[in-house]
């Protein structure tokens, strides 16, 4: 974003957490899948694990191509993250093995978690797809459009892993704990990873402040280019805690595939609307 290091910085942590995120994401319904009998959610997860894997590849693009030629290591974070991931599988197999209803409590609780936060992306999808400040602010378009396409998706897919853990067992206390964590994780994610990029962003000439980067923050947000972090945690926690919720009953699968039918993104990544 043009002359806007904070509002860029602010997506660019989108970028950091995705990659091994949505990795994660694919681990924990491969995990539930073979427990699943409903054969419609069994092709959603097919969808969705499609989606995701292509997600991790183009976010984890802009890490490689963007961001670390531009001087900006990501590693500190990236890293842990990633051995978090690639020890998972073991740890879930000697527990399963070792105690089969811990596991299913503890995959239950994932999912409730991976359900917590692809609402989130949901919501997110669904601001950007509409949000046209951010093309008069000059963002670069195919940035731009890679975000909207991956929001789109989100949108599309919302119900999948909401749909999982409900199926796999999962009750309203859960999720509600889930949430909770899933809040404090999305805050780290946008707040410390906006601030660790910013501090290490070559083109930066002034000393990063948290009440210099806080005034630029709310500058961006009165201009609609940056999403209000805490009206947008707090501010879904009424919609998402209802115990009635679904996520069918948020944002617009028709906006969505209106989207992915002329995005270049959407085309380059292989999705047909026919």
């Amino acid at each position: 974003m043009p002359g806007d290091p904070v509002a860029t910085h602010i997506i660019n942590a989108f970028h950091i957490v995705l990659p091994e995120g949505e990795k994660w994401f694919i681990q924990c319904v491969k995990d539930a899948r073979p427990h699943l009998k409903d054969e419609r959610l069994l092709e959603e997860i097919k969808g969705f694990i499609g989606q995701e894997m292509v997600h991790s590849r183009s976010h984890q693009g802009v890490l490689d191509q963007i961001l670390e030629r531009n001087g900006i290591d990501v590693s500190r974070i990236t890293a842990p993250a990633a051995r978090g991931n690639a020890d998972r599988a073991k740890q879930m197999a000697e527990l399963k093995e070792r105690n089969p209803r811990a596991w299913r409590r503890r995959l239950r609780f994932e999912l409730a978690a991976v359900a917590s936060i692809e609402h989130y992306t949901a919501v997110l999808g669904q601001w950007i797809m509409d949000n046209r400040r951010l093309d008069e602010a000059g963002v670069d378009p195919t940035m731009l459009d890679l975000l909207r396409w991956h929001g789109a998706e989100e949108v599309e897919h919302r119900s999948v892993v909401f749909d999982v853990y409900k199926a796999f067992g999962g009750g309203y206390a859960m999720r509600v704990l889930a949430w909770v964590v899933s809040l404090f994780f999305l805050y780290w994610a946008l707040i410390g990873g906006s601030l660790y990029l910013l501090r290490q962003d070559p083109t930066i000439t002034r000393r990063v402040t948290f009440p210099r980067v806080y005034r630029s923050y709310r500058r961006s947000v009165r201009r609609g280019t940056v999403p209000g972090v805490f009206r947008l945690l707090l501010g879904e926690a009424p919609v998402y805690l209802r115990p009635g919720h679904h996520p069918s009953k948020v944002c617009s699968t028709p906006r969505a595939l209106e989207y992915l039918k002329t995005s270049p993104a959407a085309r380059s990544a292989g999705y047909d609307p026919y």
